[in-house]
């Protein structure tokens, strides 16, 4: 009479488990001594009530598309380039309303570009909560 082998049971793979969550926490335990803590008597600066405006020596875009500059009315984008001095030509800084189509912003660009602008320089706003 012959007997029948019995099936070895299948092992969990639990080791495998067991080493993937031991490198895990490792790897936090490493990575939360990379940043050194604040000072426990420091306070952050609170900017959020603050009053935003425009940096100085940028052409605003209005959401309309009116150009502003020192908050003078600009005839168009040409004519703003044409008024700078050869250096503030090379860098000229932008700052468009939020709810200015992103066609008008591109088509002012465009047209700095065409007028002698080198660099230009889009301004926005970084919100951070």
């Amino acid at each position: 009479m012959r007997k029948l082998a019995k099936a070895k049971p299948q092992r969990e793979p639990t080791i495998a488990l067991i080493n993937i969550v031991f490198l895990m926490l490792v790897f936090f335990m490493v990575a939360g001594t990379l940043a050194q803590p604040l000072d426990k008597t420091l306070t952050l600066v609170n900017t959020k009530d603050l009053e935003g405006r425009a940096p100085p020596d940028t052409l605003v875009v209005h959401s309309d598309g009116r150009l502003t500059y020192h908050g003078e009315d600009q005839s168009d984008a040409a004519a703003y380039v044409t008024g700078l001095s050869e250096d503030d030509r090379s860098k000229v800084r932008l700052v468009p309303d939020r709810e200015l189509p992103a066609e008008d912003l591109m088509k002012i660009a465009r047209d700095l570009r065409g007028a002698g602008a080198g660099q230009i320089m889009i301004v926005t706003e970084r919100g951070l909560e």
